[in-house]
């Protein structure tokens, strides 16, 4: 390794390490200011602050590899402590790591004008600033202790965040039940990380992999580990039954609900990540995570088409995404996984902050009038378009369907989703039947071109496909989605789309269950007088 890069890679550990610190020492200083306006300052001027170091610690990351052409596979990069590797230095912690500085640096700037006046806008600063510096730590970390404590204080640090409007009832239950599914999945990693100590003799995450390729047979403890972190990460991204907190969050301010898109929920995708191989290595936590995703990605997708509220609506979105990206790790493609979750929190972070605009596009689409309506033979055509479209796709980048069935299966989906856009116009002209397969085609062949390269560029572990069974059973629920969404917008008015509009409506009843599970569990105690609206006077 050249001079050059062997002195980056320390200059990177260090600087990914300022960036929690510099969010945790705001935090503190902000807590010894008392006028709002100073609070805000504080936040703001650590928010630049961490913004170019995240940016300099990505530069720093990626020079050894512009450098090196084949750095050796022993090296590694990060921050020793006591012998042990504790902060790691690599492309998928730092760029996770500049995700969170940009999103954490709008939310910041966003908050100071959406809560100017509040009453309570100065106790909403240090816990925004603690949060992103748990979320921080979290993603810098090599060793599994230290994240599964920065794990806990990050949803600590958001409880105060979601209880702000500490007199509006719907958010103290939502706040309720987040709180013990954390609980929960504080218990489930805690466990995992304790197993895969004894089980590897080590916590270092850099060395899980080498471990597990020294270990031909993996021992009970290590199987119950995986199958312990796949749940734990079903329970933190709010999965389905456990899912109502994330839609009634919509009561804590609009800021909060576009920072948990900044690592928080979908904190558990990458934490499957991190430990990608781990996961791949035992079937029944890749079956976990298949079953839990592709249920609730259905089940939520159903759902989100009953929605008029448009905060409502892309938290029933955010959800079902989630599922797909739990999916993407069961099926033992963590790099799409990992893609998928850049693009859905830059995304859906900005589709909250921007939800205030909804109503004006709606007239727009209003005036625009409706386009052609949609009839089981358009669908039917799209899903053959889709199908054929990815056959070609994985012919030209040679992807065998006997090697990579759930990237086949996941190029389909994209595929599918992506069918509203495929504009038939009259339905006479040659061009409107042209475009679904062209359309069709481009989406495949850019998804398994990502996946391609995100391959060869995160170099994380991509062995160990889902059974086969497991793959069939998400295919056939996504297929049975798409016919069932295609017959009932062919046919709005039906028997059938009457009778289950009021479960989609009614979330098919699963978050009352486990409401009233938590609240024997546990019960919350509420506020015993709020006022009309539910704020606070």
């Amino acid at each position: 390794m050249s001079n050059e890069a062997t002195n980056a890679a320390p200059l990177a550990a260090w600087l990914l390490t300022l960036v929690p610190l510099l969010w945790l020492g705001g935090a503190v200083l902000a807590l010894g200011l008392r006028a709002a306006g100073s609070r805000w300052r504080c936040a703001g001027a650590v928010a630049n602050s961490v913004l170019g170091v995240a940016t300099l610690a990505l530069a720093a990351v990626v020079l050894p590899a512009l450098l090196v052409a084949s750095p050796p596979e022993s090296a590694r990069a990060g921050l020793l402590v006591a012998g042990s590797l504790i902060i790691r230095a690599d492309l998928v912690g730092a760029v996770m790591l500049l995700l969170v500085s940009f999103v954490g640096w709008v939310i910041v700037r966003y908050s100071r004008r959406y809560l100017a006046g509040d009453a309570g806008e100065s106790r909403y600063v240090p816990p925004l600033l603690a949060t992103l510096a748990a979320v921080s730590l979290v993603v810098v970390s090599n060793h599994l202790v230290l994240l599964a404590l920065a794990w806990v204080a990050t949803s600590l640090c958001l409880h105060r965040l979601l209880t702000f409007y500490d007199r509006r009832i719907a958010a103290l239950i939502a706040a309720h039940k987040k709180f013990l599914a954390s609980r929960a999945a504080d218990l489930c990693l805690f466990t995992a990380v304790l197993l895969v100590g004894q089980g590897l003799g080590t916590y270092e995450i850099d060395r899980i992999a080498a471990q597990l390729a020294a270990t031909p047979v993996l021992p009970a403890g290590l199987q119950v580990a995986a199958v312990l972190l796949a749940l734990a990460a079903v329970l933190k991204c709010a999965q389905l039954p456990i899912h109502g907190w994330l839609i009634q969050v919509m009561e804590a301010p609009t800021p909060v609900s576009a920072l948990l898109h900044a690592g928080i929920v979908n904190l558990g995708g990458f934490l499957l990540i991190r430990l990608a191989e781990l996961i791949a290595a035992v079937p029944a936590a890749q079956a976990l995570l298949v079953i839990a995703g592709a249920t609730t990605a259905v089940l939520a997708g159903l759902v989100m088409t009953t929605r008029i509220s448009i905060k409502v609506m892309l938290a029933w979105s955010t959800c079902a995404q989630m599922g797909f990206m739990l999916m993407q790790c069961g099926l033992g493609l963590p790099e799409l996984a990992f893609v998928h979750l850049l693009a859905h929190s830059l995304y859906k972070a900005h589709a909250f902050l921007a939800a205030g605009g909804a109503v004006e596009q709606a007239r727009i689409q209003q005036m625009a009038g409706a386009g052609r309506p949609v009839t089981l033979a358009t669908s039917t055509f799209r899903a053959v378009c889709g199908a054929a479209a990815v056959a070609v796709a994985a012919w030209i980048w040679n992807v065998p369907l006997g090697d990579q069935p759930g990237l086949w299966l996941l190029a389909l989906i994209a595929s599918l989703a992506l069918a509203p856009l495929f504009a038939f116009g009259s339905g006479r002209g040659l061009r409107d039947w042209l475009w679904p397969p062209v359309a069709a085609l481009g989406v495949a062949l850019i998804y398994m071109g990502v996946h391609e390269v995100a391959a060869a560029t995160l170099a994380l572990q991509t062995g160990g496909a889902a059974a086969g069974w497991v793959v069939a059973l998400a295919a056939g629920a996504f297929l049975a989605l798409f016919a069932l969404q295609s017959v009932i917008a062919a046919q709005p008015g039906s028997r059938l789309a009457r009778a289950l509009y009021p479960w989609f409506y009614a979330g098919f009843y699963l978050d009352e269950l486990f409401t009233r599970f938590s609240f024997r569990l546990w019960p919350v105690r509420l506020p015993p007088s709020p006022d009309s609206t539910g704020v606070s006077r």
